[in-house]
């Protein structure tokens, strides 16, 4: 696989990272608990796709209003979103479970959110996780130049409107995923050989692709017109609503753990060294919103644990509650920073005030 220049830190004198490690470990093991998925989230398995297929399939075999038929393309939407905090983004890290093939099957449920398992592992598993809030390394922070998302990027006159209209472009998300993201990341990614593990053949890729993007047309927008002969028009609405939920909600989750006044977007030097290790670097560029609220961290999978999630991705969600006070502490012991909103409200009032700023005309140095 082949890697961007930019280097990380090797020097840790206080050794925070071994420490934190160690300490995390240590409560697995005297508790006698794995680090991967429970009956819990089996459970939260269930809700999630019951949540997402069930009004998809009372679609299909009851005569509804068209009034009940929008609803059922929002709880979709939840549920969509749903299964790719919970299930999806778990299995696709192998913390779902500790057996490779229920990762594998419930990685695959990618493909029923529009998405595509390769792309989306490059993607978040190698370029995010590894490169977090660097520009131009981390494709979470490129939105073209619709938004912009660090001050590194290139400004242009129309972001001073951005913390109006980012709002409505976020549900855009798993829509364009269907239409156009996959097949332009498919195509980066096989040119530049990166991959999560071993790197497939881009025959098979381009295949896999090909068929999947088919059989979820087919399964979404063919079978309820010829099955339940619904106008294609209703079809086509309810399922950019279906999307448009789906999309709000996994943008604004994921923005609010990156994209906020006390996250960092540091760069390398001229030589593409960063400042701080690994580890470090992930303190200084998430953020952790709402943990004590009970249905966001029930129902965003742990990613409002977004601290803990980047230093510990193969350490299933369920598990972030219980170890956020080891690393909230240590990090606290090594005088390096824990960005924490208490509620949601601060996170989403923070994210946009911080839009408002990057879209400021940027002051000339001279």
């Amino acid at each position: 696989m082949q890697l961007e220049t930019v280097r990380f830190s090797r020097k840790d004198s206080a050794q925070f990272f071994r420490t934190l490690n160690k300490r995390v470990n240590t409560y697995f093991k005297e508790k006698n608990i794995k680090k991967t998925g429970n009956w819990k989230l089996h459970f939260k398995t269930i809700v999630m796709f019951s949540l997402f297929l069930a009004p998809y399939f009372l679609v299909l075999s009851l005569n509804l209003p068209t009034w009940a038929q929008i609803l059922m393309t929002i709880v979709m939407g939840v549920g969509m979103a749903g299964v790719g905090m919970n299930v999806m983004h778990d299995a696709n890290h192998g913390s779902y479970s500790d057996k490779k093939w229920v990762n594998k099957l419930m990685g695959s449920s990618m493909y029923l959110l529009a998405g595509n398992v390769y792309n989306w592992q490059v993607q978040h598993n190698v370029l995010h996780h590894t490169y977090t809030n660097i520009q131009d390394h981390d494709e979470d922070l490129d939105a073209g130049r619709v938004l912009r998302f660090s001050k590194h990027a290139q400004w242009k006159r129309h972001h001073k409107f951005q913390h109006w209209y980012s709002i409505f472009l976020y549900g855009l998300l798993t829509f364009n995923w269907s239409i156009t993201t996959d097949f332009k990341q498919m195509y980066r990614y096989t040119k530049r050989k990166l991959s999560f593990g071993k790197f497939p053949k881009p025959a098979l890729n381009w295949t896999i692709l090909g068929v999947t993007k088919a059989l979820y047309f087919t399964v979404w927008i063919v079978l309820p017109i010829v099955i339940v002969d619904i106008p294609w028009w209703h079809v086509l609405i309810g399922f950019f609503i279906m999307h448009y939920v789906a999309g709000l909600i996994l943008s604004v989750v994921f923005q609010l753990a990156h994209i906020g006044e006390d996250a960092q977007t540091p760069l390398p030097d001229e030589t593409g060294n960063m400042k701080n290790t690994w580890a470090i670097h992930q303190l200084f560029t998430t953020i952790n919103f709402g943990t004590t609220n009970r249905l966001v961290n029930w129902f965003t999978g742990g990613l409002n644990h977004q601290v803990e999630h980047h230093i510990f991705p193969h350490i299933s969600h369920i598990h972030y509650t219980k170890i956020a006070k080891i690393v909230k502490e240590t990090a606290k012991e090594f005088n390096l920073p824990y960005n924490e909103y208490k509620t949601t409200r601060k996170a989403i009032i923070s994210h946009f005030k911080h839009l408002k700023e990057l879209g400021k005309e940027p002051v000339l140095q001279y």
